[in-house]
């Protein structure tokens, strides 16, 4: 299939010659960057609730005001969410890319050196400030770097290295705990996100088409959007689109967000681990949700590809996904037992991240120019959970000192997720009105 050029510069854009010798293809090292930004930007994000024991006995904080922090970094993400994409569409993935992924390391960095309740919370804003515009970034990247039939995939996989990420920061940073301190902890995860911000910069192009290392045939079937800093931002008409997918996000991220903050403290605490065997088991649900994100968006390109339907390839998924994820977490408000409550929460996981793909392959599949924007309210919906999630989970606990009520309470949300996914539409692509379609002229 021959490739679709669809960029809005006029002036023709000469492919990367063919004579030069390839040792490693472009897309494989593009793909195994986006990969290891997702790993660091989860590293980056979980650490905290690694080192939350740690940071509780030595600031004296309440399990209130740990979540407190804990909700900072969602903040700061929630507010900076559309700059990612708009950025992108603007000024290009790259330069997004590299600039808020060293907000990110500087921010973690920070997190190390800080003396208290209220410069916790001033380090999780900046952290969460630069991972906001990240992810919708990315996905622009990826609409460009990649075919329609390859969307699920992708964002599959680098989602996968996210959870990778969630998965070995426990016992990292309870590891860099034991031989020094938490504070180095996160000046090590800090200093990787800064060393790969660095990479991306001589490395990435937004027109793949033009790097000198790309492999002709894998250019075949993208359409690709230039950065354009005339562009306009409907972001109307992306929002009253994209709302239904926010909500689901939101049903998803409420216990995302328990996994991701409380799992260590609910092991130690619930169940009585120290915190090196707690980091151990909460990295079991982590690995379980890795394989989930791949799965989901393989299995979800592949009805795709035997059906054309990119409803039925998105919302199944994403329906069976949610009500598998609340069918696991029942069980865990009567099981005792620590091996069972550890499967079955990693089952949950499974499930719940069986989502992710189909969920960010809805703006890819709606939009080229707005697929980053379009992400972005995805990335809301969670970000708007992760706001509330862990303060109330918290507070729940220390009113109630039952770790199940609020397992409970997202159980219940899960549910109505899985309700609005039938209003979804991902076979219907996004029209962005122009000038004269407002002076009642078709557009």
């Amino acid at each position: 299939m021959a490739l679709i050029q669809e960029a809005e510069h006029a002036a023709p854009v000469q492919p990367a010659t063919s004579s030069v010798k390839k040792r490693v293809s472009a897309h494989f090292v593009v793909t195994t960057m986006l990969c290891i930004l997702f790993a660091i930007m989860y590293l980056d994000r979980v650490n905290i609730s690694a080192a939350a024991g740690s940071l509780k006995s030595h600031f004296g904080l309440s399990n209130t005001e740990m979540g407190l922090a804990f909700s900072a970094f969602s903040w700061a993400y929630l507010a900076s969410v559309l700059f990612g994409g708009w950025g992108a569409r603007k000024y290009g993935a790259k330069v997004t890319l590299f600039v808020t992924v060293v907000m990110v390391g500087l921010g973690t960095v920070f997190t190390g050196l800080v003396g208290g309740l209220f410069t916790l919370f001033l380090a999780r804003l900046a952290v969460g400030l630069g991972e906001g515009p990240a992810f919708p970034a990315a996905t622009q990247a990826m609409r460009n770097w990649y075919p329609p039939d390859r969307f699920g995939y992708i964002q599959g996989i680098t989602h996968s290295a996210s959870r990778l990420g969630a998965a070995i920061a426990p016992p990292i940073v309870a590891g860099i705990i034991v031989m020094s301190d938490w504070r180095v902890s996160f000046i090590v995860c800090g200093v990787a996100a800064l060393i790969w911000a660095v990479i991306w910069w001589f490395y990435f192009e937004d027109d793949p088409r033009t790097h000198p290392a790309v492999d002709q045939r894998h250019l075949a079937g993208l359409t690709v959007s230039l950065p354009n800093r005339k562009a306009s931002t409907p972001l109307w008409v992306l929002t009253k689109r994209m709302f239904p997918v926010t909500i689901v996000m939101f049903a998803y991220g409420w216990t995302y967000w328990v996994f991701v903050s409380w799992l260590p403290l609910y092991f130690a605490n619930q169940h009585g681990v120290n915190l090196k065997n707690s980091a151990l088991l909460t990295s079991v649900p982590f690995f379980a949700g890795l394989v989930g994100n791949t799965v989901g968006g393989v299995l979800s390109d592949i009805i795709l590809r035997k059906t054309g339907r990119n409803r039925l390839a998105r919302c199944s998924v994403v329906f069976v996904s949610l009500l598998g994820c609340a069918a696991c977490l029942v069980p865990c408000l009567y099981v005792t037992d620590l091996t069972t409550i550890v499967l079955l929460l990693a089952a949950a996981m499974f499930f719940l991240e069986l989502t992710i793909a189909p969920m960010y392959a809805i703006p890819m599949d709606i939009s080229k120019e707005f697929a980053g924007l379009g992400s972005a309210y995805i990335i809301m919906g969670v970000a708007i959970a992760g706001i509330v999630s862990p303060v109330v989970f918290g507070w729940l606990i220390d009113k109630t000192g039952n770790w199940n009520v609020p397992f409970a309470t997202g159980i219940a949300i899960l549910l109505a997720g899985a309700a609005v996914v039938g209003v979804l539409r991902p076979d219907v692509p996004l029209v962005i009105p122009d000038a004269r379609s407002r002076d009642g002229r078709v557009a």
